[in-house]
């Protein structure tokens, strides 16, 4: 099995441009090719993990990846699947952001010498000048053309600014200033980037000729990873000050049914004729085989294994009852939140991000989803009393940790 049948074998691949090249090029490992991250936060997420695992894949068969940061772009902002305008950062943020980012992708991508390079847009991007480019640049593309595309028409009814609105361009000049820097030959990135890309493949080949190699493909990256990654609490991040390896794990852990195939295949390295054979007999118990499976392996991957075989026992041991809680999730309770010692479980349900709202924390007590030192709490008004530590379980699987500050 060739590795471009791998990708497509994982559901990977969703379009792409010139499919023959393309296959020709990542076999043979040939394909010197960049993925973009806009540095919005100080730790990656969940929703990068995707784009990570694949260019490690890559890189694993001679492949080499470009690591682009996106300091010039994340002062724009991508108004693809967006419903507002991205949060303004200034230049000291992003470039901190940068760096966070760094540190945190050597773990997946190996940076020695002629293996992969990270460069940052704000190099080339932020010392434009404007009507040059607009000369350049802009004679290259078809605002028609761009209305055309769903990223831009989602927008047009809400509100597009013109700031947003040339976050495509500059995309664009990204994968063409790549093409000529470091003879970048393929971009890759998620289903909802589509646009964007194309216009970086059309802007090559315009400005260079017919004949220039510049390809495109897409993945179910963003369609996928927007699905994940997000809990009552907020994002899953990779940082583990953020999301402990517990907490990582976890949420691995308690992924829906319907989708532990489908992240064993996109996420690890488990090999694949290994996970269509668990895939034809999926049922009842081996649900719970294979979510371990997939916690364990993307732990390992982001924490280390030590931190995975720790995370693994200390799950073991809650969910059993024969365990302690030191490493369960837990929020610090200061006496401004208590009276006489006592929080109303809504409030608490809240504080801890076991739910977003009393309301959904209502009706979660109401049918018996929630307990607290292993009592059943179904009165939506009952107050806890917190001296010392006590533990709140949702559902069956989901254990936190409260403690007085």
């Amino acid at each position: 099995m060739t590795l471009f049948e791998e990708l497509k074998r994982r559901g990977l691949i969703a379009q792409l441009t010139d499919e023959k090249q393309i296959e020709e090029l990542v076999n043979a490992g040939k394909a010197t090719f960049y993925i973009g991250f806009d540095p919005t936060a100080d730790s990656l997420h969940v929703g990068h993990f995707m784009a990570l695992c694949l260019m490690k894949r890559l890189q694993m068969a001679g492949n080499k990846p470009i690591v682009l940061l996106g300091g010039g772009t994340g002062m724009i902002g991508d108004p693809s699947g967006k419903s507002d305008m991205r949060k303004m950062l200034t230049k000291e943020t992003i470039n901190h952001n940068v760096e966070c980012f760094k540190k945190q992708m050597s773990r997946f991508i190996d940076f020695s010498e002629g293996k992969a390079i990270a460069v940052n847009n704000a190099d080339w991007l932020l010392n434009l000048n404007y009507v040059e480019l607009l000369r350049d640049v802009g004679a290259c593309f078809s605002v028609n053309k761009m209305l055309t595309f769903e990223c831009y028409k989602q927008r047009m009814e809400r509100g597009l600014t013109f700031l947003e609105f040339n976050y495509m361009i500059m995309q664009s000049y990204d994968f063409y200033m790549l093409y000529q820097k470091y003879g970048c030959n393929m971009q890759f990135g998620g289903d909802d980037q589509w646009a964007n890309m194309l216009g970086g493949t059309e802007l090559i080949r315009k400005k260079l000729g017919k004949d220039a190699h510049a390809m495109t493909i897409t993945l179910l990256l963003n369609s996928e990873g927007k699905k994940m990654g997000k809990t009552e609490k907020g994002a899953v991040w990779l940082d583990p000050e953020k999301t402990s390896p517990y907490e990582f794990y976890q949420y691995w852990r308690n992924v829906q049914d319907a989708d532990v195939i489908k992240c064993l295949k996109m996420l690890t390295f488990v090999p694949i004729e290994e996970i269509e054979e668990m895939e034809k007999t999926m049922e009842g118990a081996q649900f719970n085989k294979a979510k371990e499976l997939l916690a364990f392996e993307l732990t390992k991957l982001v924490h280390g294994e030590e931190e995975a075989l720790k995370a693994q026992k200390a799950a073991k041991e809650i969910f059993s009852g024969s365990g302690n809680s030191d490493n369960m999730p837990s929020t610090e309770i200061s006496a401004d939140d208590l009276t006489d010692n006592k929080i109303g479980i809504l409030s608490l349900l809240v504080k801890t991000g076991l739910t977003s709202s009393n309301g959904e924390g209502r009706r979660l007590v109401q049918q018996g989803g929630v307990s607290v030192n292993d009592e059943k709490i179904t009165d939506p008004s009952a107050q806890i009393l917190i001296e010392n530590e006590v533990i709140i379980k949702k559902g069956k699987k989901v254990f936190h940790k409260v403690v007085r500050a």
